[in-house]
């Protein structure tokens, strides 16, 4: 597979992933009751889940720090370098709680890890642009890379299989998955399958001719 078509690759998940965040995962009866992936984290409010519940905001974040590291080797003169971490900056922002809840006092403590997930968005963009290149950069860029898409492939659907249940008895209906949800499935996986071919290619021992 040529650089090029990697790289087609590469969006082609990344654009899967924030198009399944934006798309029903909870198929309800009513249009009112089919919940988006970005609306799942604010519907469960109430469900006891504690902390776990800000696992449905870790797409955008997974996905921004994809992102941050599809673009490492680039260079910092380039406008594509600036957009694409510009982007995963904002994507990340999605995950950014209400203005009333980080300021209630009794529930702040919730929102923390959602805005230090954001601050580590922000933070690797910043070292990313003021690092010099270095030979090490790429394979630990697609290490981290798979290591950001097991996160986002793994815990938003694990919380996802642990609310079925609670709101299929709510709504005394038996409700399957939405699109969103197997897109989030689909783009991190692919984002796992993609970075790990290119650490492999990238550390297999050169092959002896002659």
């Amino acid at each position: 597979m040529t650089k090029p078509q990697t790289q087609t690759l590469f969006l082609l998940s990344f654009t899967t992933i924030l198009v399944g965040y934006f798309m029903v995962w909870l198929p309800g009866p009513s249009a009112g009751l089919q919940l988006l992936g970005f609306e799942m984290g604010e519907w469960t409010k109430f469900f006891g889940l504690g902390v776990k519940r800000n696992w449905f905001y870790l797409p955008p974040i997974t996905l921004a720090l994809c992102l941050l590291f599809f673009t490492v080797e680039w260079e910092n003169g380039r406008y594509q370098t600036w957009l694409f971490r510009g982007a995963a900056v904002v994507v990340s922002l999605l995950a950014f709680p209400a203005l009333e809840d980080i300021t209630d006092p009794t529930n702040w403590r919730e929102y923390v890890s959602r805005m230090v997930a954001i601050g580590l968005v922000v933070t690797v963009a910043g070292l990313l642009t003021f690092m010099q290149k270095r030979p090490w950069r790429f394979p630990v860029s697609r290490i981290l890379m798979v290591v950001a898409g097991l996160v986002g492939l793994i815990l938003p659907t694990l919380i996802y299989l642990e609310v079925r249940p609670f709101a299929s008895d709510l709504m005394r209906l038996a409700l399957g998955y939405g699109p969103g949800f197997w897109l989030n499935i689909v783009g991190h996986t692919a984002v796992i399958l993609l970075a790990g071919l290119q650490l492999a290619k990238k550390i297999a021992p050169p092959t002896c001719s002659g």
